[in-house]
């Protein structure tokens, strides 16, 4: 326990008191997000938060922590994501170039960590995997886990609120069954609660790709070694639970626009919390509602998960649905620029 609370100071610490330097010298070296008309925010921002988070994790983890049962190689992919992640906040890149070392990250948790999902635990009838199968899908939960993170950052507080709240649930899981993995998820929600001392509305400083793609994938491999522990009924479901609100975003908007025949990674204002501020909710107001859904459902799977994985998915699939609808249902009140 004083580990775990040693390793929570430190890396709140790092990054709060790292965050103020960043900003002064994105501002002085006029390294800044300009606003356009894909952008909610109305003001040069700097977008280089990651690092403050960057910062407080490594160091925290690497000091406090126990590196071992795949923690090690965690830290080389976290730092292979950091320098794409920064390289694209201060000059775009190509998404097959970001594709291509979210490749290299997966491959050296799975290979090398054998950190992998090896069971569907009886989920449509599916049990034990073929390895081929396993390192595929794997992957497939890497990426979409890591990109959903990084799509649901387009408000002020929103990717930092969620990634604390899926962070906390999988920290406390950990923590209870005495897993190393509890070092991973406080060493985040340290760095996370000092940068989002500047990042609420209005924020100082943005996440970027390099926090973004960093809390993704670290979040990837939490869920991973949560589903593997076996130790709760219902594991599959319930890290669908926690993860709900970016993973709900993502497969919608994706939907969305490959109904309208164009490609699924296309920017526009389809994303949940586009819809809300068209609805007329303010941006504190929108980070609040979609928070306390990712909570509610997180509460839910967790109180039934004796019901087990079938009922649990089929629920949250129906609540998808329902809450796609709603969205659309209800018109634009108010004009709202959009980030992708």
């Amino acid at each position: 326990m004083i580990s775990l609370l040693l390793s929570f100071s430190w890396s709140f610490l790092i990054a709060l008191f790292a965050v103020p330097s960043i900003i002064y010298v994105a501002h002085l070296k006029n390294i800044l997000d300009q606003p356009n008309l894909r952008t909610v925010h109305e003001s040069l921002t700097p977008r280089l938060g990651g690092l403050a988070v960057f910062a407080g994790f490594m160091s925290a983890l690497t000091i406090f922590g126990d590196l071992s049962n795949g923690v090690q190689q965690l830290l080389a992919g976290c730092v292979i994501l950091f320098f794409i992640g920064l390289k694209d906040d201060l000059v775009t890149i190509s998404p097959f170039k970001k594709f291509a070392v979210q490749l290299l990250a997966s491959g050296i948790v799975m290979v090398m960590a054998d950190i992998r999902i090896t069971s569907f635990q009886g989920i449509f009838g599916i049990d034990v995997l073929p390895i081929g199968v396993s390192f595929a899908f794997t992957f497939i939960m890497i990426v979409g886990i890591t990109n959903a993170i990084n799509l649901i950052d387009g408000l002020d507080g929103l990717a930092g609120t969620i990634v604390l709240i899926i962070t906390s649930t999988f920290a406390w899981f950990f923590f209870m069954y005495n897993s190393n993995y509890s070092f991973v998820a406080v060493c985040l929600i340290g760095g996370i609660l000092g940068f989002l001392r500047y990042n609420f509305h209005k924020a100082t400083i943005f996440m970027g790709d390099t926090g973004s793609l960093l809390c993704g994938f670290i979040i990837s491999v939490l869920a991973i070694q949560f589903i593997e522990m076996r130790v709760v009924n219902s594991s599959p479901a319930i890290t669908l639970g926690i993860l709900f609100v970016p993973l709900f975003d993502t497969v919608r908007v994706f939907i969305i626009r490959i109904s309208k025949g164009i490609s699924p990674f296309s920017p526009d204002k389809n994303h949940i919390h586009h819809r809300l501020l068209a609805i007329g909710f303010s941006q504190i107001n929108t980070v609040l509602i979609l928070a306390f859904i990712n909570i509610a459902v997180i509460g839910y799977v967790v109180l039934l998960d004796e019901l087990g994985n079938l009922y649990l998915l089929s629920s949250l699939i129906l609540f998808s649905v329902l809450l796609s609808f709603v969205l659309g249902v209800y018109k634009t009140k108010s004009p709202a620029r959009i980030s992708a």
